[in-house]
């Protein structure tokens, strides 16, 4: 009875450049409303609406950060990451060994 109501999570899938270009083709044309696309597809409402606003931005028509701008950020971000964490290790290794002297 609990569990009435509530849907089980969709498995997170993923999906060809290819795929995501020819589903904002579908919905630029305009003869389907994006919720059909999506019905007829087999995705979310969501997902499409976002797979055309991020191709509006990469194509220049809308602010915000581009396909090739948002995949440098996130390795600039994974790479910080990595520093913080290698200069975490050296300051404790360097205590370790000022402890060790005295």
């Amino acid at each position: 009875m609990e569990s009435m109501g509530k849907k089980k999570p969709r498995p997170r899938r993923s999906f060809t450049p290819e795929f995501k270009a020819e589903i904002v083709e579908l919905c630029r044309r305009g003869d389907r409303s994006v919720g059909q696309i999506a019905k007829d597809f087999d995705l979310t409402e969501t997902a499409v609406r976002l797979w055309a606003s991020q191709a509006e931005v990469d194509a220049g028509e809308r602010d915000g950060l581009t396909s090739s701008e948002r995949e440098e950020l996130a390795a600039l971000r994974r790479e910080n990451r990595r520093l913080r964490e290698d200069v975490d290790i050296l300051k404790r290794a360097t205590a370790f060994f000022a402890k060790e002297t005295r």
